[in-house]
């Protein structure tokens, strides 16, 4: 079978840093941390007390009243999103044939904001026997965001969600891709939502010694490959990519941000939450994205990193791209775009997605903020350029993200110039 081709036609972002994707680049490429402190619920007894929040979502603008209530903040945020990527693609859907378009998004997590609600309102009834809304289900599984973006479109193509922790938006990505490389659709939204900056999720993840408590500064609590980083900071937030196969978009005309050209999953097979301390998982991931795509390392030029800010991921990441590019490891540009945004976990892959195709089409890579020179790990080699500090222009013939999630799973992404 010939593979068709696969260009990205559309973006739609709710981050931290902004609710759409012009904001969302516009932030990251001046540095802007999306870290506060948080202000969902009084956060004092928590051990991490900040997070990246979603600010100012303004969900009338997507749902009424009625229909809001019925979806957990994920969905609210994968179908803003989702409705900037369709109308940013161009695409009429009443031109096309629905049937062709599907919906692949990851999400890590899901309604865990409704769930811990739902039971914790339960508890306090237990004498008069369970009291659970008819859409406690519904309004908590994870497949919802991609079942009701297709819903409210009609797409009535493949449609699914990826749950593989904090790859599972790439994961999606690449099923989406070779979804459209094999025929089985024209086009695809993909991507991502996460909302679980919740007690539960900051509870959980602090018991598990995975965030940053740098309470008193959370705008410099992200802080990938320097020496004092403790942890990650939670974001939450939604991305969402148009994928269409190349002759499909030609023929209408579509305006092509970049040509996605390889994808590669892997497993460490070694740990619940670590990485491989040799990322070997990682290496073999973009080995076989190199390979799917038909490139060689020396065409890579940036590197959107997973770089959470984590003790142990972070030189486990740096030691697999030097595995994988030798030398060539010091001529890219490198950086960790979760220093702003913070981690999205199901949706991290899916707005750094998007960051690596803007940095291709725009021959500018954004930065890793809150850096300090002399805050060195002496495990990493800072002869690699990790774009600290501030933005770089340089050319970006392709360029390559990471994403790596608890369980072991790793994803690997290439896009390339059209």
């Amino acid at each position: 079978m010939e593979l068709k081709r696969v260009v990205v036609t559309g973006l739609g972002a709710v981050t931290p840093i902004g609710n759409d994707v012009p904001t969302f680049w516009e932030n990251l490429l001046k540095g802007v941390s999306g870290a506060t402190r948080i202000t969902y619920f009084d956060p004092t007894l928590y051990k991490s007390a900040i997070a990246c929040e979603v600010k100012d979502f303004q969900v009338e603008n997507y749902f009424d009243r009625k229909d809001a209530r019925k979806f957990d903040k994920f969905v609210h945020y994968a179908v803003a999103a989702a409705q900037e990527a369709l109308q940013d693609s161009g695409l009429n859907l009443e031109e096309e044939d629905k049937n062709r378009i599907g919906v692949v998004l990851g999400v890590g997590v899901g309604g865990v904001g409704y769930f811990q609600e739902a039971v914790a309102e339960n508890t306090l009834h237990e004498e008069d026997g369970p009291r659970y809304s008819p859409f406690f289900v519904p309004k908590m599984i994870a497949d919802m965001s991609s079942g009701i973006i297709s819903i409210r479109y009609g797409l009535a193509g493949p449609n699914y969600v990826c749950t593989a922790a904090c790859a599972s938006s790439t994961i999606a990505l690449s099923d989406a891709f070779n979804l459209i490389r094999m025929g089985k659709a024209t086009t695809m939204l993909t991507g991502g939502s996460e909302a679980a900056v919740t007690k539960a999720g900051m509870g959980g993840f602090a018991a598990l010694h995975a965030l940053s408590t740098r309470n008193d500064s959370p705008e410099t609590a992200s802080r990938p490959f320097s020496a004092s980083r403790d942890g990650f900071v939670l974001g939450e937030g939604a991305g969402i990519l148009v994928l269409e196969e190349l002759e499909h978009a030609k023929a209408r005309g579509a305006k092509i941000y970049a040509e996605l050209v390889g994808t590669g999953l892997t497993a460490d097979a070694y740990h619940m939450t670590a990485s491989h301390p040799e990322g070997l998982g990682a290496v073999r991931a973009m080995q076989e994205a190199l390979e799917d795509a038909g490139m060689k390392p020396e065409d890579i030029d940036y590197i959107n990193t997973h770089g959470t800010s984590t003790p142990v991921g972070d030189v486990s990441e740096v030691n697999a791209i030097l595995s994988v590019f030798g030398e060539h490891a010091y001529k890219l540009s490198i950086d960790s775009t979760k220093s702003m945004t913070g981690h999205l976990l199901g949706a991290a892959g899916a707005i750094e997605a998007i960051a690596t195709v803007l940095a291709v089409k725009n021959d500018v890579v954004p930065p890793t903020i809150n850096h300090d020179p002399e805050d060195k790990d002496e495990n990493i080699d800072y002869n690699l350029d990790f774009t600290f500090g501030k933005s770089k222009q340089r050319t970006v013939r392709a360029a390559l993200t990471n994403n790596f999630g608890f369980g072991g799973h790793n994803a690997t992404a290439i896009f390339k110039k059209y």
